[in-house]
């Protein structure tokens, strides 16, 4: 049995460049991390006493004879890509799916990593984020970019940069305190509303020029965001402000990347004294986080009040292997 324990990510800025079709050309950054909440994904062989021989257990249940006829996409292609049989998986999360927190990458590094460890294979955080790209975007042929498999195996906060040769992951090098400090003035809150990032993704898909050059914008604001944390000397609050410009940048790229009753949101948050703040993921609906001081903290929670607040704090381990325990697994011939 093994059971593996993977983050969501927070991705800040530089969201929409980690897409193939506009890095290839102009380049792309983000700059992200992962936080403690988790998915969990339990995996073993499953006893021969059943009519079936793989048993599924996520939102729904699968019970099913042959590997072609499972419904999760995700699942039935990494089953089918790394010769998996007779499979018993189960799935948890601290955190809603469909929310702008890469949960379904989470979910595909978790049970690849899981899938090898069955399999007594090791592989390690670079390989594990290759594969989950290639089962999501190509395998599934979902749209989107590259940067939530990344966030999700390799953990911490990083600047991720992505270019004609692939991608780096860079850790941001930022003090304790300093890093604490940022994690007290982020308040995150759902907003109840859930959708798959793909459909926002085809929906918002570079057509116009415009766009282009607010993606450009949205680049160039990861440098700067950057050397506020990593300078001692700049105002932190620097970075609030500059969620503010890359949110209301975002907004501009895509008609379902926000909405009307979410604008209303993000305004009552910046009145009660938000500096700053963003959707996280594609947009549409799922989790705002919003860079606020500490003594206006407690009144943007009262302007939230209808909306649920999930504290969090950042992490450094990426995906890991909580438990492992061989098996004496015979294939069928």
């Amino acid at each position: 049995m093994i059971i593996t324990k993977t983050p969501f990510r927070m991705s800040f800025f530089g969201g929409g460049t980690d897409m193939p079709d506009f890095f290839l050309k102009y380049g792309g950054s983000v700059l992200s991390t992962s936080f403690d909440k988790y998915c969990y994904v339990n995996v073993r062989h499953l006893p021969r006493f059943f009519s079936y021989t793989t048993e599924l257990s996520y939102s729904k249940t699968e019970r099913v004879t042959d590997i072609d006829a499972i419904e999760h996409p995700a699942i039935r292609n990494a089953m089918k890509y790394l010769d998996m049989h007779e499979i018993r998986l189960t799935y948890e999360a601290d955190l809603p799916a469909r929310s702008g927190l890469g949960t379904s990458s989470s979910f595909a590094v978790g049970m690849l990593s899981a899938f090898y460890a069955l399999k007594g294979k090791y592989v390690d955080k670079r390989k594990l984020a290759d594969d989950a790209i290639y089962l999501e975007r190509k395998l599934c042929q979902e749209a989107g970019g590259w940067q939530d498999q990344i966030a999700a195996s390799y953990g911490g906060f990083n600047r991720i940069n992505f270019n004609v040769d692939g991608y780096e992951v860079v850790p941001v090098i930022i003090s304790r305190d300093r890093k604490n400090q940022l994690n007290k003035n982020l308040l995150m809150f759902f907003t109840g509303f859930v959708r798959f990032s793909s459909d926002i993704q085809i929906s918002n898909k570079l057509t116009t020029g415009d766009k282009i050059s607010r993606l450009k914008e949205i680049l160039t604001l990861v440098d700067d965001a950057e050397k506020v944390l990593t300078d001692g000397n700049r105002d932190l609050d620097e970075f609030g402000r500059l969620l503010d410009i890359t949110w209301r940048l975002k907004r501009q790229t895509g008609a379902k990347v926000s909405t009307d009753h979410l604008d209303a949101l993000y305004e009552k948050a910046i009145n009660a004294g938000a500096l700053g703040g963003k959707l996280l993921g594609a947009g549409g609906g799922g989790f705002f986080v919003f860079y606020v001081p500490l003594e206006k903290q407690d009144a943007v929670k009262w302007a939230m009040r209808d909306l649920m607040y999930v504290p969090f704090e950042f992490e450094n381990g990426g995906t890991r292997i909580i438990h492992y325990t061989p098996e004496n697994y015979v294939p069928i011939i």
